[in-house]
């Protein structure tokens, strides 16, 4: 029950950061700061598909990512198109993964430690989830500021 629950919220807000995304009128907007605000649209986004593919790509799905968190903030100027691209990779990573456990899986140790203490899988993956969520509220109000 869980896992499918854990699908349908990730692919939802998934795909609401598509829509996201495509609705900035003009790409140059995507990656603008402005005083108190030190995080851009488009490195929000880089930063969720980092984290995502990290900890249940890599982790859970066992690909081959390799995260350079740095780079998620960093980056200017990237495509819209590149973006919805890599989103949508995220997706079907998102579905693999998620596909493939078990409600067993949900309930045992998370394999990496990521807040200095142990956690189920199952925690770890709300986590994510409410993190995802999180930010896509942000990049909505990034997007209608600017």
């Amino acid at each position: 029950m869980l896992i499918e629950t854990l699908k349908s919220l990730f692919n939802r807000d998934l795909n609401q950061l598509k829509v996201e995304i495509e609705s900035y009128q003009n790409e140059s907007q995507l990656w603008v700061i402005d005083k108190n605000i030190s995080n851009s649209g488009g490195n929000l986004c880089l930063h969720l598909i980092g984290n995502i593919n990290t900890y249940i790509g890599a982790e859970i799905g066992k690909t081959d990512y390799i995260r350079n968190r740095p780079l998620e903030f960093s980056l200017k100027d990237i495509p819209k198109s590149e973006l919805i691209n890599k989103i949508e990779e995220t997706i079907l990573v998102v579905n693999k993964a998620l596909d493939n456990l078990t409600q067993a899986d949900l309930e045992t140790i998370y394999p990496q430690i990521v807040f200095e203490k142990e956690m189920t899988t199952g925690f770890f993956l709300v986590h994510l989830s409410t993190h995802l969520a999180y930010h896509l509220g942000q990049i909505n109000y990034h997007r209608r500021l600017f």
